[in-house]
């Protein structure tokens, strides 16, 4: 992990176990698929460095069954679109930066939608979103509530887009939320430490994956153990 994320607080295992009760907290996953993060995808296809991305999916893939034998809720987020569906707003703005046609993202019939390294499993939530916020336009709050969910533990890309929108929203809904720094990632390091350094002060706490992990087994390191490498 970069070493000012390193420096930012981090909850260690024992302190954050009693805060996620695995039957009401929710693992979210965030937009985990191939054209933010394939070897195929569009981003890759326009040149961003994938590394950052795939290191975050490395502890996705950890925390996942640790998660689901500690019993806690899988929800998998993903952006889905059509040419139909994109956001006046959205085509205005990249238009508007020079750039008309690149919110074609995530479209269903190309495979960019698709899942990628992860995917739910029956049972386990699944949100598709047209963009950044996953609760909007959504039934995740309902589908939540309904399995009397308070807690979000969120990992996923990009931090400082659509991890940091949804985390947001959850924390404007009334959930506690938390962050796994090292399971979340941006294509760039700066606006990654950016969006938790804004999002620890507004609206979320930090761990870690080793911690989380570790207090959902019980194994409970201390606070050297949990801090980010």
């Amino acid at each position: 992990m970069a070493e000012g994320a390193a420096g930012l607080p981090h909850l260690d295992a024992a302190t954050l176990a009693p805060m996620i009760d695995p039957a009401k907290t929710a693992l979210v996953v965030v937009d985990i698929q191939n054209d933010f993060a394939g070897p195929s995808g569009l981003l890759k296809r326009v040149g961003v460095d994938m590394t950052l991305a795939e290191a975050a999916i490395d502890r996705i893939e950890a925390i996942i069954p640790a998660a689901r034998k500690a019993g806690a809720t899988l929800a998998f987020m993903r952006v889905v679109t059509e040419p139909e569906t994109d956001s006046d707003a959205l085509k205005a703005l990249y238009a508007r930066k020079g750039r008309p046609g690149g919110q074609a993202i995530c479209r269903t019939e190309d495979g960019g939608a698709d899942y990628y390294r992860v995917s739910p499993e029956p049972g386990d939530i699944e949100i598709a979103k047209l963009l950044y916020d996953s609760f909007h336009g959504t039934d995740l709050e309902d589908q939540l509530r309904a399995r009397g969910i308070d807690t979000l533990v969120m990992t996923g890309i990009a931090t400082d887009c659509c991890v940091d929108a949804t985390t947001r929203a959850g924390f404007h809904r009334g959930f506690h939320v938390f962050v796994v720094s090292d399971a979340c990632a941006s294509y760039e390091e700066d606006l990654h430490l950016g969006a938790l350094k804004v999002l620890h002060k507004n609206c979320a706490l930090l761990t870690t994956s080793d911690a989380l992990v570790a207090a959902w087994s019980g194994a409970g390191p201390d606070s050297t153990q949990g801090a980010p490498q």
